[in-house]
């Protein structure tokens, strides 16, 4: 998503907003650009289509100790210099903003009436113009960002600043994350904090309907009935350099815990109050969708399994889905009907197999082409019609772990927005999109709550140290789930470990139980739950011992033949992404026992570019 630094200082604040601005480029964008207030008060804008590098060209004479900068991928307009953040009004205002602005059409025609003139095709441009016609009536810089938030309808998080006041910088939020990072004789905001992380440790979040009035030295917080409030003052803990460990002893450990914040921006300007989105996606996503009929979706390894259970989703909302290992896609016929989307999902997109089935498809006669990905400019991102970007940020342990469950997340987000054509309306929203939204809403907490559950997960782990091989069951949606934490098991802590799904318990695997094969279970309280309870009994008949990742309303608790770890209840559409946190864990515990090399384990790269 878009990214946005700010700075007020007695210092230069370009090389600041350059270098948040690199921080930030994970997220996935296609231009950039910064405005300063300079010594002779002249607001200078410079814009950039590509990288930030490419802005960083062009800044060397550029100097102010107060401007705004931005990262964006296009929603509204197409990539181009004129379509790129800040926007500026009568060269007195500049804004940038992440979201989406649903009311833009009817501001713009009112704005036209009154004689402005656009020079964009964004939806952003309607806020700047907003704030310059209230400071046109006598408002002053912050009064009027108040004035024009409160006449807005949709997602903003903005910075705003005016060469009429050059002390001042306004911020503001509306479902857009936005936090002020506290300095010395300076302040920052950002849409994350990683951009400022060489200037600020401490930051304040702002809330939903949060306006703040920012200058070097003071921070005022205003909620959206105009009143000052005080927003707890926070400490960062993120690292300057992200390959650096960060108190964690691998990798692996960090990306573990640092799902809560990936799944968050992953989730950042793609919810409505109580939908998803679509122009996030990208300005071609609505028609993309709108010609979809089916899927057919490719991945290798831990990404095929995220499909494997998007599958599940997709169907359950009535769109037929094919999943297929991308290695075996390209070497066989193919049949494709009208209106098959091709998908294709990579945390790298440079994954060599991947690349080749979306080269081999595009000769087929697939509608369009979509990439689920999580480095922009990548192989895949380039070749693909549409790019749906994870924000997992840089993945450095090999063994894929938040990758993974932004893929789950953005998948669902993507079979949301089809299930409404299957509904006959495409844009009509019902109580189920509803409720998947509240639970997305919650699922960073969510897995916050189970990693609280690790000392839990240690003890497990421990059952496990003295073993050769283990055996994964799951049902429905989380028999991919089983397969991905037998994947992890082998890949660090090299146990052989096999998935299934319960019911094939009887078709051969369960000539394998004995007291030396450890079978873990993942038991959702979903309609499967009572078939999974009998094909637990079929292991503990014949000796075996279980290690249950159990809903606490299950009914299954813990006794001599089975250890038993309760989650708390969870919607069974996010119960994928939730159950497979803890299976990562063991994996990761399993293999500290071993005393293996976690981050780098034998054999294995973190790209696969060969075939």
């Amino acid at each position: 998503m878009c990214g946005i630094v700010g700075a007020i200082s007695n210092r230069d604040v370009t090389p600041i907003l350059v270098d948040g601005l690199k921080r930030l480029e994970y997220r996935g964008y296609d231009s950039a650009g910064l405005a300063v207030v300079d010594a002779q008060q002249s607001l200078d804008l410079k814009r950039s289509v590509g990288r930030v590098a490419n802005l960083e060209k062009i800044c060397s004479d550029v100097t102010g100790t107060i401007g705004v900068a931005h990262t964006r991928w296009a929603t509204h307009g197409r990539p181009a210099q004129r379509n790129a953040h800040p926007h500026t009004s009568s060269s007195q205002v500049a804004v940038v903003h992440n979201g989406i602005i649903e009311n833009h059409q009817e501001l713009r025609a009112s704005q036209k009436a009154a004689g402005f003139v656009f020079s964009s095709e964004t939806d952003t441009e309607v806020i700047v113009h907003q704030i310059d016609w209230h400071m046109q009536q006598g408002a002053g810089l912050f009064k009027a960002v108040q004035k024009t938030v409160g006449e807005l309808e949709g997602a903003y998080g903005l910075g705003v600043v005016s060469k009429q006041q050059p002390d001042l910088l306004v911020a503001a939020r509306s479902g857009s994350p936005l936090l002020i990072g506290l300095g010395e004789g300076e302040n920052f905001i950002a849409s994350d904090m990683s951009a400022l992380i060489p200037v600020a440790q401490k930051y304040i979040v702002l809330e939903d309907g949060d306006l703040a009035k920012i200058t070097s030295n003071s921070v005022e917080v205003f909620d959206s009935n105009g009143q000052a409030v005080e927003r707890e003052i926070r400490t960062s803990t993120l690292s300057d350099d992200e390959t650096e460990l960060g108190g964690f002893a691998h990798f692996m450990k960090k990306e573990i815990h640092e799902q809560t914040r990936a799944i968050t921006e992953t989730l950042e300007g793609r919810l409505g109050a109580n939908n998803v989105l679509e122009l996030p996606f990208g300005e071609n996503a609505r028609e993309i969708f709108d010609n979809t009929k089916e899927l057919k979706i490719v991945a290798c390894g831990t990404s095929f399994y995220a499909a494997s259970v998007a599958r599940y989703w997709f169907e359950e909302f009535g769109i037929k889905c094919d999943v297929e290992i991308a290695s075996e896609y390209r070497y066989r016929k193919h049949v494709v009907n009208p209106g098959t989307l091709f998908m294709t999902i990579s945390q790298s997109g440079e994954t060599l197999d991947t690349m080749a089935a979306l080269e081999m498809a595009k000769t087929l006669g697939y509608s369009n082409t979509l990439c689920v990905c999580n480095v922009p400019e990548s192989s895949l991102v380039r070749a693909s019609d549409l790019t749906i970007f994870t924000h997992a940020g840089r993945e450095i342990g090999v063994a894929s772990t938040k990758a993974f469950t932004t893929q789950l997340v953005t998948l669902l987000l993507i079979a949301v927005c089809l299930r409404r054509r299957m509904q006959g309306d495409g844009r009509r929203i019902d109580d189920m999109e509803s409720e998947i939204v509240r639970e997305l809403r919650t699922l960073p907490q969510q897995i916050d709550n189970v990693i609280e559950l690790e000392e839990q997960i240690i003890a497990m782990s421990k059952h496990f140290g003295n073993k050769e091989h283990a055996l994964f069951l799951g049902r429905g949606a989380h028999f991919p789930i089983a397969m991905e934490g037998a994947l992890k098991l082998k890949e660090i802590s090299y146990i052989h470990a096999e998935a299934y799904a319960a019911g094939e318990l009887k078709h051969g695997p369960l000539a394998l139980i004995d007291e030396d094969m450890p079978v873990v279970a993942v038991a959702p309280n979903d309609e499967l739950l009572e078939k999974l309870k009998s094909n637990l009994e079929e292991v503990r008949a014949r000796g075996g011992k279980l290690f249950v990742f159990a809903d606490e309303e299950s009914g299954l608790q813990s006794d001599d033949e089975t250890m038993v770890l309760n989650v708390a209840p969870v919607h069974n559409h996010i119960a994928p992404i939730l159950y497979v946190v803890p299976l990562q864990l063991l994996a990761y515990h399993v293999a500290l026992i071993k005393g293996t090399d976690i981050d780098k384990p034998r054999n294995l790269a973190k790209s696969v570019t060969v075939e």
